[in-house]
């Protein structure tokens, strides 16, 4: 469930990285991205964010991470 501040729960039970975490899988994200190159950089997230989700294995997760990423964009 998410809270009054967007945060998705997987956030909020523990499970959330470290600051140094998240700059290492930012650093990951942005070398995979520039290697999948401009023409399948989306289809590259695509079988990214469903490999995550498979992993997550609780789609009312991954729906709260959606409406969380889409927020200021």
């Amino acid at each position: 469930m998410t809270n009054a501040n967007s945060v998705p729960s997987t956030a909020l039970d523990g499970n959330a990285l470290t600051i140094s975490g998240l700059e290492t899988v930012y650093d990951q994200l942005a070398t995979a991205i520039d290697q999948a190159g401009q023409g399948k950089a989306e289809l590259f997230l695509v079988k990214l964010a469903l490999l995550n989700a498979n992993a997550l294995a609780d789609s009312s997760v991954f729906a709260e991470h959606v409406e969380a990423a889409l927020k200021d964009l």
